[in-house]
């Protein structure tokens, strides 16, 4: 019987398992972990959002912009439901095109996954860290690099699917963290420090607007966190990578203008002149929001409204809607969901997943030069990915 070795039991390792098992191929799958799927079991705060109805292009980051789809394109999101579908693992789709296991657990994902790969006899070798992939080469008709990346290290993600492509050649595409939380240079953000709300924010390299979204903003005690924080990481921590200026302009209160606020804001003081400054922001912010922003623009919070005019109720106004920060740094690979850079993609065929460079040698999932945006799609791309590569070597080795 042929044998595949496959590196990594996370997302694209699994799925790669599963198929080439099917095809009545011997698979041994190599984990560092005590057990497989540990970053399935905490995606999407243990929910696990598993794909997405909606993919295109714009979804993935690359140095190798088409090579995403090509390869996702081989198994999209209705045959990945085919086969979920057909182990009993039902989908639920939300209407933004995010689709979740119907148990809402990722724990189900991870759980069916295994036990099916059991089932069809492929043979795990938990905690057993590989180090000598050419040896592997040897033993193996095919081997499967599935290492994932940098991201979330204190799971296991870490460097060594980069290193075994080096040794075989291939070029590497720095790593940044995607998906991310990011560092501020102020001294006031830390004491806002737990505060939430529903923002927008945009992204500004080199000064120029590079992007905006609104989502959930939570300042923290190193900066800001939240969806809307998430969803510009990957282009922020991709322009520190290369030494670029990065700020965040944060607005506060997306659903006013600066004159309906500054209107507002008048308008309360007149009905309310035994208010302070901060009591009336407090009926527009958290707390700890208002008297940052207040202390940023050096203003007592114990001001009495009837000292407020309009020209300042303009400036507070311009404040809350415009509040720029300027971004130093990530919260780090071990805090990252995903990474970006890894494995140059022009050097692996997007038809095979096979390197370019080493005849039988694959690479699937995040050790690749491939990020998704958040909502499901770095699954997405783990799920084709692995496909890809297990459809290549039933090819080649069960005729």
């Amino acid at each position: 019987m042929k044998k595949i070795a496959i590196i990594g039991a996370g997302a694209s390792g699994l799925l790669c398992a599963i198929f080439c098992a099917r095809a009545a191929l011997k698979v041994d799958i190599y984990e560092q972990n005590s057990k497989p799927a540990k970053k399935i079991l905490v995606s999407g705060n243990g929910r696990c959002n598993i794909s997405n109805t909606n993919i295109t292009a714009d979804d993935f980051f690359s140095e190798n912009p088409s090579f995403a789809m090509k390869v996702i394109e081989q198994f999209g999101f209705r045959a990945f439901e085919k086969f979920t579908n057909e182990i009993g693992l039902l989908l639920t789709t939300l209407e933004d095109g995010r689709a979740y296991p119907l148990s809402n657990e990722a724990k189900s994902v991870a759980n069916i996954y295994e036990s099916y790969a059991r089932s069809l006899g492929v043979n795990f070798i938990n905690e057993t860290k590989i180090t000598d992939i050419q040896k592997m080469m040897q033993q193996y008709e095919s081997v499967v690099v599935a290492t994932g990346s940098r991201a979330a290290s204190h799971l296991g993600g870490n460097s060594d699917g980069e290193h075994f492509a080096l040794a075989f050649g291939h070029s590497i595409i720095p790593a940044y963290p995607s998906l991310v939380q990011l560092h501020l240079d102020s001294k006031i953000a830390h004491k806002m420090s737990g505060a939430k709300l529903s923002a927008e924010v945009t992204l500004l390299i080199n000064a120029q607007k590079e992007l905006t979204t609104k989502g959930d903003v939570l300042f923290t005690n190193y900066g800001v966190s939240g969806f809307a924080i998430l969803d510009i990481s990957q282009a922020a921590s991709y322009a520190l990578l290369n030494y670029q200026a990065v700020d965040i302009s944060i607005n506060l209160l997306p659903n006013f203008t600066a004159q309906k606020l500054a209107s507002h804001i008048v308008k309360i003081a007149q009905n309310m002149p035994h208010f302070t400054l901060l009591d009336i922001l407090i009926g527009l912010l958290p707390q700890k929001i208002a008297i940052g922003s207040l202390e940023a623009l050096k203003l007592t919070p114990t001001t009495p409204a009837k000292e407020l005019h309009t020209k300042l109720s303009k400036k507070i106004a311009n404040q809350l809607l415009n509040w720029k920060f300027a971004v130093n740094e990530t919260h780090g690979f071990r805090h990252a969901e995903v990474s970006g850079g890894g494995v140059n993609t022009l050097e692996i065929d997007a038809k095979t997943m096979m390197s370019k460079k080493c005849k039988n040698l694959y690479f699937c999932g995040e050790v690749l030069d491939v990020v998704g945006r958040r909502g499901g799609y770095n699954f997405a791309f783990a799920w084709a990915s692995a496909s890809v590569a297990a459809q290549s070597i039933i090819k080649h080795h069960t005729r």
